[in-house]
């Protein structure tokens, strides 16, 4: 049994990502803590958690690294979710009933899936 350590930073960075129906950078943590911790304490944080498969990582169409909280995860962790990118308010949203599909020759095995579509979200259109 693998023991996590729980900080300050910590409690406070997953509350925050809990909270928000979007995912946020770590541009947005950072803002979101009033200077709770320092930026390295955030990306520090940020690896654990996503280690710990509390947060999953998303790399936006402009290759901005987003957090969103995992959903429904503790039966089997998987990520094979769409992920949708607004050109306008630069939102990034899981879009959990949406499972890509993709085919590929055997000899080629996927360890992660990353799929972000780009256009306007509802709040935007």
């Amino acid at each position: 049994m693998k023991i996590t350590r729980n900080t300050v930073a910590k409690t406070e960075i997953k509350k925050l990502i809990h909270s928000s129906e979007v995912a946020l950078s770590h541009t947005e943590i950072q803002a979101a803590l009033n200077d709770l911790c320092d930026r390295v304490t955030i990306y520090r944080v940020l690896d654990r958690l996503v280690e710990e498969g509390d947060v999953h990582r998303i790399v936006n169409v402009d290759g901005v690294i987003k957090y969103a909280e995992c959903h429904d995860c503790e039966k089997q962790h998987h990520h094979n979710h769409v992920h949708f990118s607004c050109e306008k308010c630069k939102s990034v949203t899981c879009l959990e009933d949406v499972e890509p599909t993709f085919k590929l020759p055997q000899q080629y095995q996927v360890k992660e899936v990353n799929f972000t579509l780009s256009g306007l979200c509802p709040k935007c259109s």
